[in-house]
């Protein structure tokens, strides 16, 4: 069995449309700067309401591990 050694950072992704493209949105984005993305977890789920009392948008708080370069 192989041993794996994470580091895992904190993302906040945001979208009006949903929890699931807020998690789109956080992961793509750090996909551009961080190599070899492997797993997230879902730390917090929260949203605001806009004036007209409907859900403005959806912000996801997100733990995201991705594997140290070998060398």
């Amino acid at each position: 069995m192989s041993e794996h050694v994470y580091k895992v950072v904190e993302l906040v992704g945001s979208s009006k449309t949903g929890i699931d493209d807020a998690i789109q949105v956080a992961i793509a984005r750090a996909g551009r700067t961080l190599r070899n993305l492997r797993w997230f977890e879902v730390a917090q789920v929260r949203g605001a309401v806009g004036e007209d009392g409907k859900v403005d948008h959806y912000q996801v708080t997100l733990k995201a591990g991705f594997t140290l370069d070998e060398g």
